[in-house]
């Protein structure tokens, strides 16, 4: 076994593979950029070195640079986490060359299954099931369309190299091949250094189901079930669960299987999934082979007992595996959110800065759900524009599926974070979307149930009148505590009052509280809208607290809090709402106060998310179409095309090329 290993990776994959190894007894050297310099990797690491400034392209992608850092500590091997070179043979070999351990699989298997167009060559060799498409790299735009039609539209090009949904566009036109064609090849030089792409039929309806390999180097290679992938966006995975809720133990059995001849095929020696599209009636088409660990390999562990990292490590180290196919089991049903810097309310867009606060929920084991947070951050950690936006993966694990969202639910709403915009309301509202929870997935799943963007949930009546009921606990307690202050005139607030009103969500909630209130814990009775006996609210909550945990005749409720003017902002299932609680009287008179309304911004183009700007397509006094491109935006790896919503003619430019903007600043106004 290893005495030291180098993590040539950052973030949470780097902190996830630093608790294996000290659990192994193994030591770990941590490498950063100039923006990771006070990065949790590098502090929990037992060494660090410092490889170069912020831009992967200047630190983690450079080879020569990580060899020496693992030279320079004495590490014996390199796990490469995902993403960076972990797909790169020539890293591999170099390692070799220079009497290091690659903790992965060998440079020939990355080489044959690393690349898209030759894994579907060796796949379809092996008789294994492939999508119909081009396999020849692509050398320009015509030649993209003379092609696309001959497959017949849809289709879809990707990158050769890379995933992370970097380097694909779906087209369903000539026109649309062309610029899928020249972003995926921008994007893809970009990310990968690789700029080659094809093309292969796009399958309508389809769901992204995965099968997860484990091989050693005596030739030995199981599988450890499947992970439906299928909710995602710009085909990047939102959500992933395992098992799959399509599919059956026979299916399940091919797919195992067929994944296992392909990796045999190329003498496949350590953790890696085989990617599969699957459609509705379970029939399944090979995708890729991703020869490294995945992003959501957490779910597969936590119905399998399988620690995959442990794994990798154990037969790059020589050791055989110690697990046959038979003693798989797969036991209960496993979640995982990707929490992402993103804003759902603005498309999606990336977001960067500072986690002024960040409080996930406490990992447990207990009741037999398990909670777990895979994390490369901390309270005060910069989201930096130069990496992957996301921030951690919650995962949950239960006895069925119902029950692992329902836990997932309520994480989701004990997860703080703020600083930056994040899309924890979105996943939350997903966990109760009922397409969701019957199982009815897809990979257009989100834009099919999302046609105009997230635009938050709107409570009802009865969540309304709970949230409301929460907002009088917060209230009452706030004056109670001021009655109590030491040298105040008592009672401060007044005489008990037992009538009030809760403006909450555009409505208004009349609530009663016959009764004092118990301190602490806080035990109040209240008496809500058209009922006839009051329900019993139970809370440990503080003002200052970030969460309200408690009860509603025993029902439990999650659910954050923030100040606001006058009142409370209530975050609760993807729903945003402020409450203010008022007497009837304070209730009277606010109702006569006038509305704020938002300024008009409609005669600008505002810079959706901070980026740079890499081309502005359009002049001053130039008349464009609804539709037609204005500026193409930069932000975190993904090129981000800003479009003309409506005819106009632009007035003023206030933008270059090569700008770094900020969030909403001016890019162009118009007549």
């Amino acid at each position: 076994m290893f005495d030291k290993i180098l993590i040539a990776n950052r973030g949470e994959i780097a902190c996830r593979i630093i608790k294996t190894a000290r659990r192994m007894g193994i030591g770990t050297v941590a490498v950063f950029s100039d923006a990771d310099r006070d990065a949790l990797h590098v502090e929990m690491a037992d060494e660090a070195i410092h490889i170069g400034p912020a831009p992967a392209a200047q630190s983690y992608l450079l080879m020569d640079k990580i060899i020496a850092a693992a030279k320079q500590a004495g590490a014996d091997a390199i796990h490469p986490g995902y993403g960076f070179l972990s797909e790169r043979a020539a890293f591999a070999e170099a390692l070799v060359a220079n009497n290091l351990v690659f903790i992965g699989p060998n440079a020939k298997a990355i080489e044959a299954m690393g690349d898209k167009i030759a894994s579907k060559k060796v796949a379809a060799a092996a008789n294994v099931s492939t999508v119909p498409g081009h396999l020849g790299v692509i050398e320009s735009e015509d030649e993209a369309v003379q092609i696309a039609r001959q497959i017949g539209y849809p289709v879809m090009i990707k990158a050769s190299a890379g995933g992370g949904g970097k380097g694909m566009r779906v087209a369903h036109t000539d026109a649309e091949t062309r610029e899928g064609f020249r972003l995926s090849r921008s994007e893809a030089k970009s990310s990968f250094g690789d700029d080659r792409v094809f093309i292969e039929k796009f399958i309508v309806n389809p769901r992204h189901i995965e099968i997860q390999l484990l091989g050693d180097k005596h030739g030995n290679v199981i599988y450890l079930g499947e992970r439906e992938c299928s909710i995602q966006r710009r085909n990047q995975k939102v959500i992933e669960e395992a098992p799959s809720p399509l599919l059956d133990a026979k299916t399940r059995k091919a797919m195992g299987e067929q994944a296992v001849a392909l990796a045999k095929a190329v003498g496949y020696d350590s953790a890696g999934t085989v990617e599969f599209v699957s459609g509705q009636d379970k029939s399944f088409f090979f995708l890729e082979m991703n020869t490294r660990l995945q992003v959501e390999h957490p779910v597969t562990e936590l119905v399998t007992g399988i620690d995959l990292v442990e794994q990798m490590i154990r037969v790059a180290s020589g050791e055989r595996l110690a697990i046959a196919q038979k003693d798989v089991k797969l036991t209960g049903w496993a979640i995982e959110s990707r929490i992402y810097a993103e804003d759902p309310y603005r498309n999606f867009l990336p977001s960067i800065g500072r986690l002024t606060r960040y409080r996930p929920p406490m990992e447990a084991h207990r009741e037999g759900i398990t909670i777990r947070n895979d994390t490369g951050v901390v309270e005060g950690s910069e989201i930096s524009m130069f990496y992957d936006p996301m921030i951690a993966k919650l995962c949950t694990h239960a006895g069925t599926r119902t029950e692992a969202i329902a836990a997932m639910s309520v994480a989701l709403d004990d997860f703080v974070v703020e600083g930056i915009q994040h899309n924890v309301p979105f996943l939350s509202a997903l966990m109760a979307h009922p397409r969701w929870r019957e199982g009815r997935l897809s990979t257009g799943f989100i834009a099919e149930e999302f046609p105009e963007g997230f635009q938050g949930v709107t409570a009802d009546s009865s969540t309304l009148s709970q949230l409301a009921v929460v907002a009088l606990t917060m209230e009452i307690l706030r004056k109670d505590r001021l009655d109590r202050l030491a040298g105040r005139l008592a009672p401060h607030a007044g005489n008990w009052r037992e009538k009030w009103v809760v403006s909450i969500g555009g409505k208004t909630v009349e609530l009663e509280s016959p009764t004092g209130i118990a301190l602490l814990p806080m035990e109040v009775e209240i008496i809500l809208p058209g009922a006839e006996e009051a329900v019993t609210v139970f809370s440990n909550w503080m003002p200052g607290d970030l969460v309200w945990e408690g009860a509603i005749d025993d029902e439990p409720l999650s659910v954050q809090v923030r100040p606001a003017l006058s009142g409370y902002r209530l975050l609760y299932r993807g729903i945003d709402v402020v409450a203010r609680v008022m007497t009837p009287r304070i209730a009277a008179l606010h109702s006569l106060m006038p509305e704020k309304l938002p300024p008009d911004t409609s005669k600008f183009l505002l810079c959706p998310m901070p980026g740079l700007v890499i081309s502005l397509t359009v002049e001053e006094g130039q008349e464009v179409k609804a539709g037609e491109t204005l500026a193409i935006v930069e932000a975190m790896k993904m090129e981000n095309v800003l479009r003309a919503d409506r005819d106009l003619t632009v007035q003023r430019i206030a933008a270059k090329q090569g700008d770094s903007l900020a969030v909403d600043a001016v890019i162009m106004e118009f007549v």
